[in-house]
């Protein structure tokens, strides 16, 4: 197995082929042979701009520079996601969903002491700093900290196609990856159905021994070819609609540290602050709004935030998405990864971080031989299955506590609607916190913090009985203060850094 073929770029298909270029000859069987073939006409979707903190030890690996990532990307630092208006849409509504995990502790005693020691605090505010370093729009980071280190946990803001851009320079020049311009037409299979080689529109033949299907919504090799079924979750999510927007922003205004979701009547709007620009859009269901309806939810929330100039400007793109996932993400000797694999609404940022950890995946378990495929292919998808339930599940309990009285909120909350192992865990959870017991694999894709984190930001029910907060734990949160006082005075704001970063890259770049 030493010939990759790669069909599709974006983000998908250019992090497939730098990662698995980077980390090809660690298995000692020397370099992999990667080909990418990506359609010249077709444009880069281009929306999901937020990250997880996974993305610094991705880019590290394929050694790009974290100055030069930022510069090139027009990136800016994401520490979490702050949501507003999900409860009940009234005055005070938002919390947080910050990277930085809360002491580790007894969930129970870790509820009790914030009970007893920060009662008036919302909880994320409580158990870290973080939230208090997003609401001043601080870094994460110093400048004087080495390449992806910082003194909170943290990610990134990014503009897509610009990625999508550096990441293809990056993999032809530095990692010897070979692009080939054309589109894929068709696929010679061999007896037992395995992909053999791709045909392109020029005519040419392109051999491989493991391919990757990055085509997007076309799944030319996992749907088209293969035929695996698609499962639709929209009965569990509902939104199916999109329009996004690029903002033009003044050169020296501040850049927040956080994505922010803002619940309207029958959906939310993202906000996501970088250098030159915000991106700004509006997620809905076409059952709950129309078209119209949602363009006017857009211009008004970009009037308020960014001013009428810029919401009578507004040019949003109209985007339609099926919500749920294949059946099989490995089939024979073709894997599906980024849109091919499927697609939940962007809230929490979970797509491109499945294209992470299914990369992860592939590459810590790379198949030596084509008569191991099918024991690779049944791991890869039993684990992927479990995890696109993980994050159906995590994105649905942020419908399921709202207390929102709209239609759209009183559909997305109906039990029906609701998965099963979900409503056990919100069942538990009246008694006992959410914990690690609720969430036992060693690789949850959301751990037990996160769950807390949304959980109580939403004002979900404190346990009748709980545990005396124990000395240690006392300790921790009397530190939690005084770090967040230190950083609070320490840390740059996010404007100040990104600034110094461009100046790095720029200063690098001319010698």
């Amino acid at each position: 197995m030493r010939r990759v073929v790669i069909v599709g770029g974006g983000t998908a298909g250019w992090l497939s082929a730098c990662l698995l270029a980077a980390k090809g000859a660690a298995n000692g069987r020397g370099p992999l042979s990667i080909t990418l073939i990506e359609a010249p006409n077709i444009p880069t979707i281009g929306v999901g701009e937020g990250t997880w903190p996974t993305m610094r030890a991705t880019l590290s690996a394929i050694g790009l520079d974290e100055d030069d990532f930022l510069n090139s990307c027009d990136a800016s630092f994401k520490q979490g996601s702050r949501f507003d208006g999900w409860v009940t849409g009234g005055e005070g509504d938002f919390y947080y969903h910050p990277f930085s995990p809360p002491p580790d502790s007894d969930a129970s005693e870790l509820v009790s002491a914030w009970r007893e020691l920060a009662p008036r605090a919302p909880f994320a505010f409580a158990v870290g700093a973080q939230p208090a370093i997003c609401e001043a729009q601080l870094a994460p980071r110093q400048q004087s900290m080495p390449p992806y280190a910082g003194a909170l946990n943290y990610a990134y803001h990014l503009d897509a196609a610009k990625l999508a851009a550096r990441l293809s320079r990056h993999a032809v020049e530095a990692l010897g990856v070979t692009h080939l311009r054309d589109e894929v037409v068709g696929v010679d299979a061999g007896s037992d159905g395995n992909i053999e080689a791709v045909r392109t529109r020029e005519g040419i033949a392109v051999e491989g021994d493991l391919f990757i299907d990055c085509s997007g919504h076309a799944a030319l090799l996992i749907g088209k070819h293969f035929g695996v079924d698609w499962i639709d979750r929209g009965g569990v999510l509902a939104n199916d609609r999109a329009l996004a927007a690029q903002v033009p922003v003044e050169p020296n205004s501040p850049i927040e540290s956080q994505t922010i979701g803002t619940a309207h009547e029958a959906g939310w709007l993202w906000d996501i602050g970088l250098p030159t620009r915000r991106g700004i859009g509006c997620v809905y269901s076409s059952r709950f709004l129309d078209d119209d309806g949602a363009h006017k939810i857009l211009r008004d929330y970009v009037a308020r935030a960014v001013g009428d100039g810029a919401a009578a400007d507004l040019n949003p793109r109209a985007l339609s998405f099926p919500t749920g996932h294949r059946a099989e993400f490995w089939r024979g000797n073709c894997i599906a990864i980024g849109l091919s694999a499927g697609f939940i609404e962007p809230l929490e940022a979970s797509a491109i971080v499945m294209i992470e950890l299914s990369l992860n995946a592939l590459t810590d378990n790379f198949p030596a031989t084509a008569d191991v495929l099918p024991i690779h292919a049944a791991r890869f998808n039993d684990l992927f299955r479990t995890r696109w339930d993980r994050v159906v599940e995590f994105l649905k309990l942020h419908y399921a506590l709202s207390r929102r009285s709209e239609p759209y909120w009183l559909a997305q909350r109906d039990p029906g609607s609701i998965p099963p192992r979900l409503a056990d865990l919100l069942a538990l959870w009246r008694d006992q916190p959410p914990s690690s017991y609720d969430l036992p694999l060693s690789n949850e894709i959301f751990p037990a913090a996160s769950y807390q984190y949304v959980f109580y930001g939403m004002r979900g029910s404190v346990p009748a009985v709980l545990p005396t907060p124990g000395e240690s734990l006392r300790r921790q949160f009397e530190q939690i203060r005084q770090r967040t006082r230190g950083l609070l005075t320490a840390l740059p704001t996010n404007r100040a850094l990104l600034g110094a970063a461009t100046s790095k890259a720029e200063k690098t770049s001319q010698g």
